[in-house]
């Protein structure tokens, strides 16, 4: 209660002296008089990032306490050493070397690649919270007619890709250890795709999703249609390139202690065999990213 009391308290101030500024008014309250620098980085750790940003356009004095290690370690994971450790693409020696503030907002403008390129890792921009993509290469993909990996793809943050020319008969599952991901939070499965041309006139493709644990794996998903109009992914700095997604569902990460959760996607059989010659899927990633 008591840091919550202080953090609103602050909240408040904060308020008050952002009107002050746009009124140019000589009755602001110099905080460097009230509390020491210290002091206010730990009550702004115990706001939020937005919050931080807002603390240190108010005064240069709290733009050192706003930017200061000490606040943005808070906003990001525990452990985000383990993580940036096993960083492929960038260097972690780089990401080791920016300050806590600007390592947050590289996390979350730029995903990194982890271990053998098969995994991304980013931050949620409001939260801090983890987001991951596992990359086609870690994904099983069984029937159709998969030509398999893909190099070189220039708008994908993978250097491989998967493509299915033969869209008939066909299944892509994909599976995370959910202790990686963030406790206490809500995610959301994204099947990440690209749609090939079609000569017949039809560009979209009926699938079956599911995100699923070992417990409750005999659950029916839900029937979809991977459709160009209705899955264009949101504007971001690493993608739109003609990425599409498509939720896949949701789940409830409590502690990490569920084990894996599983992601598939199936062909449901509507598609004759006329049209699935002459469509194909570019799959790059299942992303999980936390719900708003």
């Amino acid at each position: 209660m008591g840091n919550c009391s202080c953090v609103n308290n602050f909240r408040k101030q904060i308020a008050y002296e952002e009107m002050m500024k746009e009124q140019r008014s000589d009755t602001r309250i110099d905080m460097s008089l009230v509390l020491p620098e210290d002091c206010i980085s730990q009550i702004i750790s115990y706001t939020s990032p937005q919050d931080a940003c807002r603390a240190a356009l108010v005064s240069s004095f709290l733009r050192e306490a706003a930017d200061s290690d000490a606040v943005w370690e808070k906003f990001l994971p525990s452990d985000v050493k383990d993580i940036i450790s096993q960083s492929s693409s960038p260097p972690s020696a780089y990401l080791n070397s920016l300050s806590k503030k600007r390592l947050y907002h590289h996390l979350c403008d730029h995903p990194i690649i982890l271990g053998n390129g098969t995994l991304s890792f980013q931050l949620e921009k409001q939260t801090g919270k983890k987001c991951f993509m596992v990359g086609a290469r870690d994904l099983s993909v069984r029937g159709g007619e998969a030509t398999g990996p893909i190099q070189s793809v220039p708008d994908s943050r993978f250097s491989e890709v998967a493509e299915l020319k033969l869209l008939q008969y066909y299944r892509i599952k994909g599976e995370l250890e959910t202790k990686i991901l963030s406790p206490k939070t809500t995610y959301v499965a994204y099947l990440v795709f690209k749609l090939g041309k079609t000569r017949g006139g039809r560009e979209y493709i009926p699938v079956q999703l599911r995100v699923y644990f070992e417990r409750n794996k005999n659950e029916r998903g839900r029937s979809v249609y991977l459709d160009p109009v209705q899955h264009r992914r949101p504007s971001q700095k690493d993608g739109g390139n003609g990425w599409m997604q498509a939720e896949m569902g949701e789940f409830f990460n409590e502690d990490g202690d569920d084990g894996p959760v599983f992601c598939s996607l199936q062909e449901t059989g509507e598609l004759t065999t006329s049209y699935s010659v002459q469509c194909s899927l570019l799959v790059e990633g299942i992303e999980f990213r936390p719900k708003f």
